[in-house]
């Protein structure tokens, strides 16, 4: 099996060349440009790796990001950020004008094979374990996912990609919450905040929230349109991602380590 390293020095590679396709059913615009864009601020916390740009509608952009591998720029307040501001919005409406295909509400995504299509939850959205998209061999395929609310993701949870990959999009009503180690893949738009739990990554997609935060925990984001760098900001990318991995493989050896049965009285037994 690959390890958490492995796999985070793979979605490196795999991301790079890529082309963005046809436009989405929910146009992003100018955010196709940005990994993470958030209403205030983006916080991070342990070494974490974006491939894209950060943008901000504040001129207070950052914190935490001495431990962040960046490939790409940051706007904080600017006129791009600004654009991009606009683009979200733009992006928003038209993705709640978008049609049903079908209603998901009360179901967990945990288990499902989608094909292309719009996806809607009157409320909460919940995906525990893996949800499976097939593209159908079709690299312009489509899918939007809508919750009038939440979307939350459990521990380890994790969106793929069968028949190869096509262009997902999550619009949240208010906020998502990517649980720890969980492996997503999709640009969400949250009308709120955004939250990655330690570990958690998003390949092919954005974290793009409306009036609020975005917070990272040892996370990982990439964009599919990212344009090949020079070796050495390949080499600090890789670095980037590679240590994520080492954190969080060291931060659950010593929760294993702590975690496991002690016979305290063998000690004692063993002097009788």
């Amino acid at each position: 099996a690959m390890t958490y390293g492995t796999k985070m020095l793979a979605l490196g590679v795999l991301l790079f060349g890529t082309s963005a396709g046809t436009a989405a059913i929910v146009d992003l615009g100018s955010l196709r440009n940005f990994a993470i864009f958030a209403g205030t601020i983006v916080i991070n916390t342990g070494p974490s790796a974006v491939a894209g740009n950060i943008g901000t509608s504040s001129t207070t952009a950052l914190s935490g990001f001495g431990n962040v591998a960046l490939i790409g720029s940051v706007h904080a307040g600017d006129a791009v950020a600004q654009q991009a501001a606009a683009d979200w919005k733009a992006a928003f409406a038209s993705g709640n004008a978008a049609s049903c295909t079908a209603d998901l509400t009360g179901q967990d995504l945990g288990g499902m094979t989608l094909t292309a299509g719009t996806y809607c939850f009157s409320s909460n959205a919940q995906l525990t374990g893996r949800l499976t998209l097939d593209a159908g061999g079709d690299p312009a395929a489509q899918f939007l996912f809508r919750t009038g609310s939440t979307l939350t993701t459990a521990t380890a949870s994790s969106v793929a990609w069968t028949g190869g990959a096509g262009d997902a999009v999550w619009l949240i009503g208010s906020a998502a919450t990517l649980g720890t180690a969980t492996e997503f893949s999709g640009s969400i738009l949250a009308a709120t905040a955004i939250t990655l739990d330690t570990g958690a990554s998003i390949s092919r997609g954005r974290a793009l929230a409306g009036s609020g935060a975005v917070s990272l925990d040892s996370s990982s984001i990439a964009v599919d349109i990212v344009a090949v760098p020079e070796p050495a900001t390949w080499t600090l990318l890789l670095t980037g991602f590679a240590v994520v991995g080492r954190q969080l493989r060291r931060r659950r050896a010593i929760d294993a380590e702590m975690s496991r049965p002690r016979n305290f009285c063998a000690p004692v037994l063993a002097m009788v």
